[in-house]
């Protein structure tokens, strides 16, 4: 339980820390964890998990509608997944009309392709996600659809996620 909380902890700080953040192009390399550096472009076809690791800023939207007027706006932490080397594993917490949602999230990058499992309550699968990396691996873009047999009522939605200053 203490565990679950100082992640949520975490989590929570980093989700204030990349909502307070400015995006410029200075405030990116003063972010950074090594100040000032060139950044290094990753082909999409070779994108590794280590690549996701980090916190990256969240837009969804419908699919008949326009990236800006999301339908939700929020974050992502993606980790080592600590059961498979060629995955990561993370948290999504994210505004919806009237409320916010927490769900944890597994997947990979494999030749370009992006593909996320997403689970409110770790267990049931709630959602896909696929997708691929553009802009250097630096944001990835797709679609995240309820998953198979899914009772959730939930429609399908268009999403980006852009990698959060400091994290690369």
């Amino acid at each position: 339980m203490n565990q679950t909380r100082s992640k949520s902890a975490l989590i929570g700080s980093m989700l204030l820390t990349l909502l307070t953040a400015t995006s410029s192009p200075d405030a990116t390399a003063q972010n950074s964890p090594n100040g000032p550096a060139a950044l290094t472009c990753v082909e999409p076809a070779r994108m590794t998990p280590v690549h996701l690791y980090g916190l990256w800023q969240l837009t969804l939207w419908p699919l008949d509608g326009l990236e800006t007027e999301p339908h939700s706006r929020g974050a992502v932490l993606f980790e080592r997944h600590p059961d498979y080397p060629g995955s990561v594993r993370g948290h999504i917490k994210r505004s919806t009309a009237g409320n916010d949602v927490q769900a944890q999230v597994s997947g990979d990058v494999v030749d370009g392709e992006f593909n996320l499992d997403e689970s409110a309550d770790g267990v049931t699968m709630d959602a896909v996600w696929a997708g691929a990396p553009l802009a250097c691996g630096q944001v990835i873009r797709g679609i995240r659809r309820p998953a198979e047999g899914s009772t959730s009522g939930q429609s399908s939605l268009y999403f980006r996620l852009d990698k959060a200053p400091g994290w690369r």
